[in-house]
């Protein structure tokens, strides 16, 4: 029987032995064999350690991001490859775009990321922050990639997801991986990572597969590591106890199967868009994937009053699901991903029925269309009934890993929140309600065991991604029984592979060191205009110090009437009595174009192309007629921004694409007593110099 390979050491090695063999879970015929005895674990985290670590960390985040895009370029050519792959794991075309084009789509978003990132190899965390009267003395954080290694031990429902919604994560990050798919569906990781390989998109060393047993691999980790798990709470609990995770305080992310729930308002009756709106979610989560799912919902919370038409309705619904071979048309639901899985599945569902009972469906029986459900792993959808659910633990503490949920009924909605807790902890929640109160007191009581919480009602039902659906830009995660972790979660997911590292010193040095200026930092003042140079030819801290202006009433006035802001505050004639102002106050917008006006140097055309927005604008003093100000104007922040691709659909524009970077502006605006009375970044859009446009 044909091996499938581990990829470590920068080589394709198949491991010792005859190997477990790996079945089709449609007709139970065995497809190849995963082995890892032999590997040299210690070996290969030390390969990503020295050779795929120092690669990544030398490259910005900006150059990992448009990395993470060019790969899912390359996969999303690959696709319909993989597809013909997944079906032989049971799922439909329906479950294989969750797990593949899912699974690319991390890859586009956390390369999208890079937007919110410096093009450099680190980035500072947070605000600055001052520690010392005289503002010589400054701490900030710094974030830098971890010199070690991200080892990603994977379940078996989502074989390529599972894998590329961590990897973007470390790899934006700028750490390495090892990845170790769940055995059963390997063959489907291992065919992505073939792909990536012949690809030659990443550094060597940034990525290695071990399709098999993890062996003694965790043992090797240490404490510049990052291990996260995805699975069965007891199999999480167990690797989060090795002793070199504890001795090394190696960073442990859990993801673990939890109880998910899905409350029914006690605003919803039948008839109405929420009606139909939940029963067609609940079928969903029941049977995509066949109930596969880490965020499936297994039970449901329903108002007592409601609980035989919603299980009417249900039972009508799962009725019209036609399950069988994946590769069918017809076939909405598939087979579980094996034989192993499917008799875990029955022994759970026994454990159920201590207080519960099956109103649809069935343990042994199960009608298919273009399969045999006696040689192929399939099971019919299975819906309890439990009319007990506060005193009934086995709802709130089994789960069935497949096509199995559970209705409850409850009293009103602090019932739901209170049976909703019962499940300890779960990565996810829904509650479809039309009624806001319902949604508000749901949501706040309910958060602090949920990792997210979905309000479902017929505005956002078109659009919604639904119950199951973790994004690359939230946390993917939960507390208690569902692990405690956080995955994914934009920028926060790659904070988990940086080292957050407070430094302190002076505001020159931090600048120095961080390449963003810091307030009261030391600026460089140059007789060259900064509008006048060009992107590259910027330095941080370049800084001018402009002449004053003085402001009049009548400049007040006109701004007025210009703008049309008639605040009682800009008014001449206001009596102030009372009010917080000794006299007519200059507008802030006012003094901020005011500002511009002194920093501006504009007759001329020069590299900058256009104002690209003001963020952070505080106005900190009023400006009174008869006050001037001045501005100190520095180069605080640059970023190189990517050349368009050339549209043959689009006529090229002049000046629509041309070598440019954003710089962003410290600006600070003083009155005569040198006093701040206002402070800015503001964005321009600059040209570089090897630009063709005039």
């Amino acid at each position: 029987m044909q091996k499938l390979g581990n990829y470590i050491t920068g080589k394709w090695i198949e491991g010792d032995g005859e190997g477990q063999l790996l079945y089709n879970a449609v007709n139970g015929i065995p497809i190849v064999a995963a082995s890892s005895e032999g590997l040299d674990f210690a070996a290969i985290l030390q390969f990503a350690r020295e050779k795929g670590n120092p690669a990544l960390r030398k490259m910005t985040f900006q150059e990992r991001g448009r990395m993470l895009r060019a790969l899912a370029q390359h996969l999303m050519q690959h696709k319909e490859k993989f597809y013909s792959i997944s079906y032989q794991s049971g799922a439909t075309r329906i479950d294989s775009w969750i797990d593949i084009e899912g699974g690319i789509g991390n890859l586009f978003s956390n390369a999208s990321l890079r937007r919110k990132l410096p093009d450099e190899t680190f980035c500072l965390d947070g605000d600055p922050i001052t520690l010392s009267k005289g503002n010589s003395f400054m701490g900030h954080h710094i974030l830098v990639p971890k010199e070690g290694v991200a080892v990603h031990i994977n379940a078996y429902n989502f074989p390529i997801w599972g894998m590329l919604e961590k990897i973007a994560v470390n790899l934006l990050a700028g750490v390495p991986a090892v990845v170790k798919p769940a055995t059963v569906t390997s063959y489907l990781t291992e065919a992505v990572v073939r792909e990536i390989i012949l690809s030659k998109i990443l550094p060597d060393g940034a990525l290695q597969l071990i399709c098999g047993s993890a062996g003694d691999l965790l043992s090797h980790v240490n404490s510049q590591d990052v291990v996260t798990f995805t699975g069965s709470a007891s199999t999480g609990l167990k690797l989060k106890s090795n002793p070199t995770i504890l001795g090394e305080s190696v960073p442990f992310n859990m993801e673990a199967d939890s109880l998910n729930c899905m409350v029914l308002g006690t605003d919803v009756e039948p008839g109405m868009p929420e009606w139909e709106i939940f029963i067609k979610e609940v079928k969903k989560e029941m049977t995509v994937k066949a109930g596969q799912k880490c965020t499936a919902v297994r039970r449901i919370f329903v108002p007592e009053n409601k609980i035989e038409d919603v299980s009417n309705a249900l039972i009508t619904a799962l009725e019209n699901t036609i399950i069988g071979n994946p590769l069918n048309e017809k076939v909405r639901m598939g087979s579980l991903a094996g034989e192993g899985q499917r008799l875990e599945v029955r022994n759970q569902v026994q454990k159920l029925l201590a207080s519960s009972q099956i109103i649809y469906g069935s343990l042994t029986d199960v009608a298919v269309i273009d399969a045999d459900e006696k040689v192929g792993a399939f099971l019919s959808p299975i819906l309890l009934l439990n009319n007990h659910p506060l005193t009934a633990e086995e709802p709130h503490n089994v789960e069935a890993f497949g096509p199995v949920s559970t209705i409850m009924p409850y009293k009103n909605i602090e019932e739901a929140i209170y049976l909703s807790k019962k499940g300890k902890g779960s990565l996810c929640s829904s509650i479809i309600t039309a009624s806001h109160k319902n949604a508000k007191e749901y949501v706040l009581g309910a958060a602090t065991h949920h990792g997210r919480i979905l309000v479902l009602n017929n505005e956002c039902a078109k659009e919604s991604t639904g119950h199951g659906s973790p994004l690359p830009l939230l946390v993917h995660g939960g507390p208690g029984r569902a692990g405690g972790g956080e995955e994914m979660g934009g920028l926060r997911g790659i904070k988990h592979y940086l080292q957050r590292t407070a430094i302190q010193g002076s505001p020159t040095m931090i600048t120095a060191i961080s390449n963003v200026y810091q307030p009261h930092a030391t600026g460089n003042i140059d007789t060259i205009h900064p509008f006048k140079k060009h992107f590259e030819q910027l330095n941080i801290g370049d800084q001018i110090v402009t002449e004053k202006r003085l402001i009049t009433s009548e400049d007040i006035t006109r701004f007025a009437d210009l703008s049309g802001d008639h605040f009682y505050a800009h008014l001449i004639n206001t009596d102030f009595n009372g009010t917080m102002f000794e006299q007519q106050v200059a507008h802030g917008y006012f003094i901020m174009s005011a500002a511009a006006g002194l920093f501006v140097e504009g007759y001329e055309k020069n590299p900058v192309l256009l104002n690209y927005g003001i963020d952070e604008l505080r106005f900190t003093k009023p400006v009174y007629p008869g006050n001037s100000i001045y501005i100190r104007f520095t180069c605080k922040e640059k970023t190189a921004q990517e050349m368009k691709e050339p549209s043959p659909d689009i006529a090229f524009v002049k000046g629509q694409d041309i070598p440019k970077g954003i710089v962003k502006w410290y600006v600070e605006i003083f009155d005569e007593s040198d006093e701040i009375t206002g402070v800015a970044t503001i964005l321009t859009m600059v040209q570089m110099k090897n630009s063709n446009v005039n």
